[in-house]
């Protein structure tokens, strides 16, 4: 597939080519005319910008609810657990279609619940998808959302390995809650840690389904990023010759994000041989 994906990038494969099945090699043309697109630079911006914002938001609200799991009764942590997995399996395409009824313009929950408060107006016409910020609130929302039960499940299975006795000699010493997560909790949790933000960089920064289904990449692109400019390219535009280069970009890319846990997991092999 991804020879495929490459081959399709130096060649001049369009709609005709599906009828036909002639396609000529075209060498880096396909890359040139991306890479000139006057929307590549802005694309790739806003793709590590809401990439970065969605990854942060996930790692810091899964480490909340990881700590919070660890101060619930057993009965309650069970509880939450399984909901926190029943969000974490909801298919992406279902959870989308269900936010987008919840922040419909006219029916939708969300807009009904602001309203009823009678604080802000009457918001029960508002359309989320219309205004850049409330696309990308809308947007994050729902991948943080659905990306925060697998984050704070593994940090809490992580947590729950670490010895007691390292708390114990904490509170001997007067060390307060905090200073033990600081001092003995961060430094035990690094390495799930790392794994959980790379992991959550290369699901981020390949979003779609989410982003198409609420707001097709807009309003004015404003939430166009590489996986939904590749669609356009590809399906919309049928350019398939330009939209296989903007993958085989976009793999370079999410290389680059992830080559530092790239060359710590090779060097851990290296130590462990």
């Amino acid at each position: 597939m991804c020879a495929r994906r490459d081959s399709n990038s130096f060649q001049d494969y369009g709609l005709r080519a599906l009828f036909t099945g002639e396609v000529n090699f075209v060498g880096f043309s396909n890359y040139t005319g991306v890479l000139t697109d006057a929307s590549f630079w802005p694309v790739i911006l806003r793709t590590v910008v809401i990439t970065g914002a969605m990854v942060f938001f996930t790692i810091v609200l899964g480490m909340a609810v990881s700590q919070l799991l660890t101060k619930l009764g057993a009965v309650m942590r069970t509880l939450v657990s399984v909901v926190l997995v029943l969000a974490w399996a909801m298919p992406n395409v279902a959870s989308s279609l269900v936010w987008q009824w919840m922040f419909q313009p006219f029916y939708g929950v969300l807009n009904w619940i602001i309203t009823q408060l009678h604080v802000f107006g009457d918001h029960s016409q508002d359309n989320w998808a219309a205004t850049p910020w409330q696309a990308y609130v809308l947007v994050m929302t729902i991948v943080v959302w659905q990306a925060v039960p697998f984050v704070a499940l593994t940090l809490y299975a992580a947590q729950s390995q670490i010895d007691p006795a390292f708390y114990e000699a904490g509170a001997l010493d007067g060390a307060s809650g905090a200073r033990m997560y600081r001092a003995i909790t961060l430094p035990m949790l690094a390495p799930t840690l790392l794994l959980v933000t790379i992991l959550s960089v290369i699901w981020d920064f390949n979003v779609f389904n989410q982003i198409w289904l609420l707001t097709r990449g807009g309003p004015d692109e404003a939430t166009l990023t590489l996986g939904i400019w590749t669609f356009i390219k590809s399906f919309v535009s049928q350019s398939y010759g330009q939209g296989a280069a903007i993958a085989v970009i976009s793999t370079v890319i999410l290389g680059l994000l992830t080559s530092y846990y790239i060359r710590r997991l090779l060097r851990s092999g290296e130590e462990d041989l």
